[in-house]
């Protein structure tokens, strides 16, 4: 028997198994923890990642916004014109008076005498205007102007009267300066009727319309039976002479210095193939127009032959030395700014350049550069609008631009070999 006291012993085997017991956590609970260091690099990668995206596309959509935003040129070296010493510009012909004729009295047309095409006299009648209420009017001036004189005759013996008899005290001097005060208003009076009755007959006296030069008959708007308003709402005749003819244009202000008065201008005109006429350089404005820096001058040319018309246009040479030899540029070229002319041109490969110019002859499409333009220098043809100074441009070459526009055709279909 055991005794009392006595430890109960531990079952067989119990001792081994309580010896090989582990002293750590247990396995599950070491791969969560490695688990959720995983996981904790992943999301801070994929963070990571993130901001560097978004750092890479602003970057990229900086570099595309600022690419895009430069305007797109084409650019060509300046091409080299000949050099010459004569110059041609457009002239406007005129005629050497040129006169719209119109009614200063009011009533109806009677009769005209010439239509357009007539060549008339200075003094020749070109039509009569029948005027019955004015000539009624003439008739009661002079009336009027019968009883004015009447009146005066009769106060200025009144006058003359009393003057004599104021010496012996038959009469009162009042009464005198009264008769004396009368007759001189009826003095005046007579004078009033008769300027009001020559006024009547002035205007009477437009009932008949002359020429007020030689010249033709250009237009005729009136007819037989027309009322007839005086002033200038409605043009009755037009007449212009033509025996001399004025021809005006605009030299440019570089070329102002080939201009002299008296000299022989040579004129073409475009119903004259192959033909020329002399003008002579009669004056000049004498100051350069601000506007456009031209100077305005007058040519005028011999009409008694009768072959050119006013209104025409005239091709005017003129002749000036030589300015070396200059380049030529389109039109579209041309920036206009309020220092003047400029022309567009690409240097540092990239880089807009404006280029103050002095221009020659221009004939619409092509401009003549004598001044400012290097034999190197690239233009752009075309600049835009709001091109400025050191700008960045994308600058292309004209094949480049056509390579852009041109669509691509799509391959044809297979046939199988078959022709």
């Amino acid at each position: 028997m055991n005794s009392p006291t006595s430890k109960p012993q531990p079952a067989p085997g119990a001792a081994e198994h309580h010896e090989s017991a582990p002293d750590h956590p247990p396995v599950n609970g070491r791969m969560a923890s490695v688990a959720l260091v995983i996981v904790a690099i992943i999301v801070i990668a994929l963070a990571a990642y993130g901001i560097w995206r978004r750092h890479h596309v602003d970057e990229v959509l900086a570099d595309t916004t600022q690419r895009d935003a430069a305007p797109t040129v084409i650019a060509l070296t300046a091409k080299a014109g000949s050099p010459s010493d004569t110059f041609q510009l457009p002239g406007n012909v005129t005629a050497w008076s040129d006169g719209p004729i119109y009614a200063r009295t009011s009533g109806y047309l009677t009769k005209w005498y010439y239509d357009i095409g007539a060549r008339v006299k200075k003094g020749d009648l070109l039509a009569e205007i029948a005027t019955p209420e004015l000539d009624q009017q003439v008739a009661q001036a002079e009336a009027d102007l019968v009883t004015a004189q009447a009146n005066a005759e009769n106060a200025k013996i009144q006058a003359e009267r009393y003057k004599g008899l104021v010496t012996s005290d038959a009469v009162s001097r009042q009464d005198t300066d009264t008769f004396v005060t009368q007759a001189a208003s009826t003095s005046s009076a007579v004078k009033s009727a008769r300027a009001n009755l020559d006024r009547l007959k002035q205007l009477q006296s437009f009932e008949k319309i002359y020429a007020p030069f030689d010249g033709v008959v250009t237009a005729r708007n009136i007819d037989t039976g027309q009322l007839i308003n005086e002033g200038a709402a409605n043009e009755l005749f037009h007449l212009q002479a033509l025996s001399t003819l004025r021809v005006y244009t605009n030299v440019p202000e570089v070329y102002t210095s080939a201009v002299k008065r008296g000299q022989k201008i040579p004129l073409t005109f475009s119903q004259f193939p192959g033909r020329t006429f002399e003008g002579t350089l009669v004056r000049t404005a004498d100051a350069i127009d601000p506007a456009n820096r031209t100077l305005l001058v007058e040519i005028d040319v011999d009409n008694r032959k009768g072959e050119l018309m006013p209104g025409s246009l005239a091709q005017v040479n003129f002749k000036t030395k030589s300015a070396g030899r200059p380049f030529i540029v389109p039109a579209s070229a041309l920036v206009f700014r309020s220092q003047g002319i400029r022309v567009a041109t690409v240097v540092n490969g990239n880089v807009a350049h404006l280029v103050p110019v002095t221009i020659g002859q221009d004939d619409g499409a092509t401009v003549e550069i004598i001044a400012g333009l290097n034999a190197n220098d690239r233009v752009i043809q075309d600049p835009p609008d709001s091109i400025i100074e050191g700008e960045k441009l994308n600058v292309q070459s004209p094949n480049e631009q056509n390579e852009r526009q041109t669509p691509v055709n799509p391959q044809p279909a297979s046939n199988g070999g078959k022709q």
